[in-house]
């Protein structure tokens, strides 16, 4: 891989493929959690709602990675886009509030306690 390929990659005011590659990447998990329901896929089925959570959450982010382009080239779009975004980052948060942390209360010594920090 080139240096300038990723160089374009990450310049998200100028250049939408991180974005593009987000979305396919959060439809791809989106067909991985509809194919997990499915009998012969029982292997997987523990991580249905873990493939869904996923999908939206790469969702979002491709979202988010295209409104960068849209602030610098389409002004109309991004007005309209920052709506769906605060609606969107509020329903990512429920999704993993309820089906990730299991309606556990969340406090800086759970957090402590479990080693993340």
């Amino acid at each position: 891989m080139s240096e300038k390929f990723t160089d374009d990659l990450f310049d998200l005011k100028n250049d939408r493929r991180l974005s593009v590659y987000l979305y396919r990447a959060g439809f791809g998990a989106w067909l991985f959690y509809i194919v997990s329901g499915a009998r012969f896929m029982q292997s997987v089925s523990m991580y249905r709602t873990d493939f869904g959570v996923f999908s939206f959450f790469l969702m979002v982010m491709g979202l988010s990675a295209s409104m960068i382009y849209d602030y610098h080239h389409h002004r109309n779009e991004f007005d309209q886009k920052k709506k769906w975004l605060a609606i969107s980052y509020l329903v990512l948060a429920a999704l993993v509030y309820f089906f990730i942390l299991h309606n556990e209360p969340i406090s800086l010594d759970h957090l402590f306690g479990k080693g993340l920090f």
